[in-house]
């Protein structure tokens, strides 16, 4: 066997390590090197939510279909709600009642015509009626879904005449008019991505690349796979461009960044 020492000295050998260390460090930090690297990204919508039913009720009608936009605040479905609105209307009457009732009995206190505890019995009755009220106002309210942003409706998953149950999905909404840009990192872009915070990503789909910003980085770096999960927006909002579609990311060359 060739004996190893007669042929490497500790120095030299601590010399070798150490420079192999520094290059590798250097390739690391090489922005030229950084910008090389790609990691797969998938564009996503602002903001996105599923709509459910609060209420066990049969569709009435669902606008826009679809596909479709919607404004803020827009009637998206409407439930067949004529048992709820019997219910209310027997609220508002019940309540009529209860404070008749009160307004004759604090009258005749007024005379000493009754008692203190038939009174409280009367403030109690139209305190309840009251609360009834607003229970089937508040039930009859959920008889209209209404959106809660402006957007477009990605996933229709009920049909008119059909009944729901109470927590039964029933549409899917994005709010598209700001696309994000959602990739895991390698945590040595970290620096990068802090201090020029620009991205380019290459879209499968379009066969066209895109600058991004970043927005925002996650919370820690996962120690195992050493990455970060980003979040970039898309400059402008490109026609072409619909939430799903996905690409390969890069570093923005330091050229571009500002």
């Amino acid at each position: 066997m060739v004996n190893m020492a007669r042929f490497f000295s500790p120095a030299s050998v601590v010399t070798a390590v150490t420079v192999l260390c520094t290059s590798f460090a250097s390739a690391q930090q090489s922005p030229g090197l950084l910008e090389g690297r790609d990691v797969r990204g998938q564009i996503s919508p602002k903001r996105y939510t599923t709509l459910a039913a609060e209420i066990p009720a049969k569709v009435l009608t669902i606008r826009p279909p679809e596909g479709g936009s919607f404004r803020a605040g827009q009637t998206l479905i409407t439930f067949d709600c004529a048992m709820q609105h019997s219910q209310l209307e027997k609220a508002q009457a019940a309540l009529a009642g209860a404070q008749t009732t009160l307004k004759a009995n604090k009258e005749l206190a007024e005379l000493n015509s009754i008692g203190i505890v038939e009174l409280r019995l009367s403030e109690s009755e139209a305190g309840k009626a009251k609360a009834d009220l607003k229970s089937s106002e508040t039930t009859y309210s959920k008889c209209r879904v209404i959106a809660p942003f402006s957007g477009r409706v990605a996933e229709q998953k009920v049909r008119e005449e059909q009944f729901v149950q109470t927590g039964q999905p029933l549409l899917d909404l994005i709010d598209d008019s700001v696309l994000e840009l959602e990739f895991i990192a390698p945590s040595q872009w970290l620096e990068r991505l802090k201090s020029q915070r620009e991205v380019n990503v290459a879209v499968d789909e379009t066969g066209r690349s895109y600058l991004a910003k970043v927005s925002r980085l996650g919370a820690r770096v996962d120690p195992v796979s050493q990455s970060i999960k980003v979040i970039a927006v898309i400059d402008g909002r490109p026609a072409e461009l619909m939430a799903g579609m996905s690409g390969r990311v890069t570093l923005a060359p330091t050229s571009q960044n500002k």
